[in-house]
């Protein structure tokens, strides 16, 4: 059986399967269920689109984990080419950046 595939730009290119950790699901339970569909969305669009994104790494001592940012959540991944597989580690909600301002004395 062939695996999916996604005509994006062109060509055809193989999805990658998801796998879920178990912490994933107590993650998604503190959103409001439109915004945890939505991130559950883009999860599988990661997965149709893995060649097509450049992966932001999450740090230096964390090879392999990468990041992804839906709105103000951030969806934390690793890939695994050989089988095919973005397994998605944690998503977290990170809340509005507010740029810091120097204070006046």
């Amino acid at each position: 059986m062939k695996s999916p595939t996604s005509s994006a730009c062109g060509g055809d290119m193989p999805w990658f399967r998801l796998a879920f950790r178990p912490a994933v699901i107590t993650d998604l339970r503190v959103a409001d269920p439109a915004i945890a569909q939505r991130l559950f969305d883009k999860t599988k669009w990661l997965a149709s689109n893995v060649d097509n994104l450049r992966h932001e790494p999450v740090a230096a001592d964390l090879p392999g984990i990468h990041k992804y940012a839906v709105g103000d959540w951030r969806i934390f991944y690793s890939i695994d080419r050989t089988e095919q597989l973005v397994d998605i580690h944690h998503i977290h909600h990170a809340g509005p950046t507010q740029p810091t301002r120097p204070t006046r004395p």
